[in-house]
């Protein structure tokens, strides 16, 4: 089994997010399992921003920003979805999030299918 980095506090956040899914189901608006697994990680001692701002540059200038749903222990961004299926496009997102805010590792959350979604991913840009 590959060993993934900051595997402690990803193994925590999903067990999070399985708990929410498991008593909500599937087929709720994103912010409904925002709001649970904000619930659900303060109440196991996990720390977190929720939407925390991501500025964009281009050509050293800000040009705008973007928010993430929660970033973890200031080692984690977490992105939610409340859909059918994930599209590469939802991957592409998440990756941006962690080469904007030069993390390591982030998480996809899918709460909209029948079982959760989740995909861990890896920025190898991390500088």
């Amino acid at each position: 089994m590959k060993e993934f980095r900051n595997s402690e506090i990803t193994e925590k956040i999903i067990g999070c997010a399985m708990r929410v899914h498991s008593a909500l189901g599937n087929g709720f608006q994103e912010v409904i399992y925002q709001r649970a697994l904000e619930m659900e990680m303060y109440d196991n001692g996990i720390k977190f921003g929720r939407e925390i701002s991501i500025p964009v540059h281009y050509k050293n200038h800000q040009i705008g920003e973007r928010r993430v749903d929660f970033l973890v222990e200031n080692i984690v961004c977490v992105e939610l979805k409340a859909l059918v299926n994930l599209e590469k496009v939802h991957l592409a997102q998440a990756k941006n999030y962690l080469e904007a805010f030069n993390l390591e590792v982030g998480l996809l959350l899918n709460f909209g299918s029948v079982s959760l979604e989740f995909r861990r991913i890896e920025n190898f840009k991390k500088l």
